[in-house]
């Protein structure tokens, strides 16, 4: 049997954050993909522990607006615990202020 990819998809716990998590979790899940989606708030080092833990592929963090502050302490974390195989990507409610995706997204490769 094929193993499966596994991700874990968190958000910061505001409403539509939240909303965005359990859309993405659904599509993912929808896709054959194996979801570890918390339901709750995590800080980032709580997050981290979550990821290997649960030996995930990636994670995938549901940013509140263009704040990259958590994608960029998880992926600190994983790296400061010798994971360099875990994809850290970030989520965006396409419904966000305009400019707030592209701002995030250049801010993640600066």
């Amino acid at each position: 049997m094929e193993e499966r990819i596994r991700v874990v998809v968190a958000g910061p716990g505001d409403a539509d954050e939240d909303r965005t998590a359990q859309v993405l979790a659904r599509a993912l899940r929808d896709a054959g993909v194996e979801v570890v989606y918390t339901d709750r708030p995590q800080a980032a080092d709580q997050l981290a522990a979550t990821v290997v833990q649960e030996d995930a592929d990636a994670v995938a963090v549901v940013p509140a607006g263009d704040d990259e502050a958590p994608v960029r302490r998880v992926r600190e974390l994983l790296a400061d615990r010798g994971i360099d195989d875990v994809l850290v990507v970030a989520g965006a409610d396409l419904g966000a202020p305009a400019g707030a995706a592209d701002a995030l997204r250049a801010r993640l490769r600066g």
